[in-house]
């Protein structure tokens, strides 16, 4: 009968098991026997533990994809309490010395080191400007060390030197620098709050001249640190930064753990819950001189979402480039003229200078910022080392006047004032008015105003609109009353919410209601024809952003619908594999009238650009695009006027609408070059951009 298994297979199994476990118990015996009291060593003298891993923040783009925001590695040096201040094998004394040797070095390398402690840094001792946190840690230090909440700082400091037994032979300025360590350190035993971290994003350099000098008592610690990948729109984009006392109270309930970064300022901030990711957790082993032997990740880190913005930075750059541009070379001319009438001593010709500005460019479909530009600007990567200079410099370049300015906007007032007109059927396409300059109606009650550049004689809307006369729609105003004026203001957005996630100023019109609050208990409180007439041209009482009034310009060119000014285009994942929030465009109101109505206005518009008379003709002389536009000019008392424009394009079928907003601007027909700029970046790319999709197109 035959073997199911043959004797040679046998000897083979036993050949090959005999192999394999000799193999076992060699590595066995070395593990064991060999390396034993080895790794027996290790094994004691490993130290583990768990700790946070920080979660990148979402990245910040454009709307066609351009990175704005983004993050970077960094090191941070972090001061490890039980090796220095805890550690019976070093003293107190030692201690101090470490600490200053260790922020010595830190200067040395060009890095800078952490100091919260909010007293001068020589003295005489004084106390500087404190934030909320600050103020909060530093009365919890004031009672664990039972002094008084208002002891000066020089009661502070004695008792700190006593406190943390530094030697009298340091300096006044040494001894500054160790107090000021070890109170940013001890203040974090008192009240819990954010990790205390000794230096932010070193230098190789440093950490490598801190091993050299074989200091104990500090850690590298690998975190992210924003960067900024374009200098335009600081305004919008904003920065982050630790929590203070206020806003850990409102994160706390979502999970924010004390060392959390969040938004301050701008997008940043508005979005904060879409960018903040959530933080993982690690087991580390270490042997007991530090290094790192494993890690563990017990809870991954999920970073934040990544956004897109409506904002094209392209467009952006060239509204700052060309805002920066015209101002400063303006004011640059104005003071050559102003020194010129000084020698012939005419005061009266000398004209102030421009104080700051603002661009807007909105999709009129869609009511998306295209652009947002305010001057006089700054630079974000720079932020906190020009904070002090930027919070001093005269014409606040850290306000946002596309949000924040309130302004009188002039005759750019009069599209809506035309709607209002012939909504309400005082106005047709037939009507005419007689402008012979001056309006009398109240002149016996010590009131005439003028019309610049009068008389005009007998004008339809369209032609008040091309030559911005004034006497027409005080004719309009003082017929429809305040209370249309008015309604058809809040209809088209103007004095209204915009919609923009970031914090705006809301602006007003004039009303007999606002000059009533405004002057209450005041003979001023009470409301004349003349407050109407001056309503009726975009002056007196009224505050618009220059944002409402781009948006405002999108509505007129678009037939009466006013979006919502939404910053948010779209989110998505960190991976981007995922759709997070996709924008739809949201009608905030529409005015219903017949198209008519805007047929007239646009043509009025329109005539001020292609009319040899028209108050924006110059500027676009020759342009390949058709352009419809008004000017603004507004008294402020000064001696130089602001000055406002607003325009839209294609004229048939708009696409785009650009505002523009200038403090002592003289006059708004100045301003025309500036959305000109604006308008040909916006085309020419436009066009580029067809051309690139038609080579590819061809390409398939």
């Amino acid at each position: 009968m035959r073997k199911l298994i043959s004797t040679g297979r046998l000897v083979f199994l036993g050949v090959f098991v005999a192999a394999v476990l000799t193999v076992f118990f060699v590595k066995l015996y070395d593990l064991q026997i060999v390396k034993g009291t080895q790794a027996y060593n290790e094994s004691v003298n490993s130290i583990v533990s768990h700790e946070d891993v920080i979660a990148a923040r979402g990245n910040i783009m454009d709307r066609y994809g351009r990175l704005l925001v983004s993050n970077r590695n960094c090191n941070n040096l972090l001061i490890k309490d039980d090796e220095l201040l805890m550690n019976d094998d070093i003293s107190i004394a030692e201690a101090n010395e470490i600490i200053l040797q260790m922020c010595t070095i830190i200067e040395e390398n060009g890095d800078h080191y952490n100091d919260e402690l909010p007293i001068t840094m020589t003295p005489p001792w004084e106390f500087t400007d404190m934030s909320s946190t600050q103020a909060l840690l530093l009365n919890a230090w004031l009672a664990a060390n039972n002094l008084d909440p208002d002891a000066s700082a020089v009661e502070v400091m004695a008792k700190m030197r006593s406190r943390y037994s530094i030697d009298g032979n340091y300096s006044a300025e040494d001894m500054r620098v160790i107090a000021g360590v070890r109170y940013c350190v001890n203040v974090r035993w008192v009240i819990p709050t954010s990790d205390y971290i000794f230096a932010q994003d070193v230098s190789i350099n440093t950490i490598t001249s801190l091993m050299e000098a074989d200091l104990p008592g500090f850690e590298v610690q690998v975190s992210y640190l924003r960067e900024y990948n374009t200098t335009y729109a600081p305004h919008i984009l904003g920065y982050t930064g630790a929590m203070s006392a206020e806003q850990y109270e409102v994160y706390k309930d979502k999970d924010y753990p004390l060392n959390a970064i969040v938004g301050q300022s701008g997008v940043e901030a508005a979005f904060e819950e879409y960018l903040h990711g959530v933080d993982g957790e690690a087991e580390i082993t270490r042997t007991s001189d530090g290094v790192i032997t494993s890690t563990t990740y017990t809870k991954t880190p999920k970073p934040g979402n990544n956004l897109y913005l409506t904002l094209d930075i392209k467009l952006q750059a060239a509204a700052e480039s060309t805002l920066a541009n015209y101002i400063e070379t303006t004011n640059t001319q104005t003071e050559l003229d102003n020194e010129y009438y000084r020698q012939l001593h005419k005061p009266e010709e000398i004209r102030e200078l421009i104080t700051g500005g603002a661009i807007v460019a909105i999709d009129v479909n869609s009511g998306e910022p295209l652009a947002m530009a305010s001057y006089p600007s700054f630079n974000l990567e720079t932020y906190w080392d020009d904070y002090n200079t930027l919070l001093e410099e005269e014409n606040n370049p850290l306000v946002n006047r596309v949000l924040s300015g309130l302004y009188s906007p002039g005759s750019t007032w009069k599209p809506c004032m035309a709607v209002a007109g012939i909504d309400t059927g005082f106005l047709n396409k037939d009507t005419t008015i007689n402008c012979t300059t001056i309006f009398t109606k109240y002149i016996n009650d010590g009131y005439a105003p003028g019309c610049t550049g009068g008389p005009h004689g007998s004008l339809t809307v369209s032609e008040a609109l091309t030559y911005s006369c004034n006497f027409f729609f005080f004719t309009v105003g003082d017929t429809i009353g305040i209370d249309n004026i008015d309604k058809y203001a809040k209809l088209l957005g103007l004095g209204e919410p915009t919609g923009i996630e970031l914090a705006e100023a809301t602006g007003r019109v004039a009303s007999p209601a606002y000059k009533a609050q405004l002057y209450e208990g005041t003979r001023d409180q009470a409301w004349y024809a003349a407050d109407t007439l001056l309503a009726s041209i975009g002056q007196g009482l009224t505050g618009i952003t220059p944002l409402q009034l781009g948006r405002y310009a999108a509505a007129i060119a678009n037939g009466g619908t006013t979006y919502s000014c939404s910053l948010l285009k779209s989110a998505s994942s960190y991976d981007y594999s995922e759709s997070v929030y996709e924008r739809e465009p949201e009608v905030i109101n529409e005015v219903k009238t017949g198209q008519l109505t805007w047929d007239l206005i646009h043509e009025g518009m329109r005539g001020a650009v292609t009319n040899r008379w028209g108050t924006a003709w110059e500027p676009f002389v020759g342009f390949e695009y058709e352009v419809a536009a008004k000017t603004g000019t507004t008294e402020t008392g000064s001696s130089t006027n602001d000055a406002f424009f607003i325009c839209f394009a294609p004229y048939q079928k708009p696409e785009i609408a650009v505002a523009v907003a200038i403090e002592n601007g003289s006059k708004g027909a100045n301003l025309g070059v500036m959305a000109r700029d604006m308008l040909q970046y916006y085309f020419d790319f436009k066009v580029s951009t067809q051309n690139t999709e038609d080579e590819l197109t061809l390409l398939r």
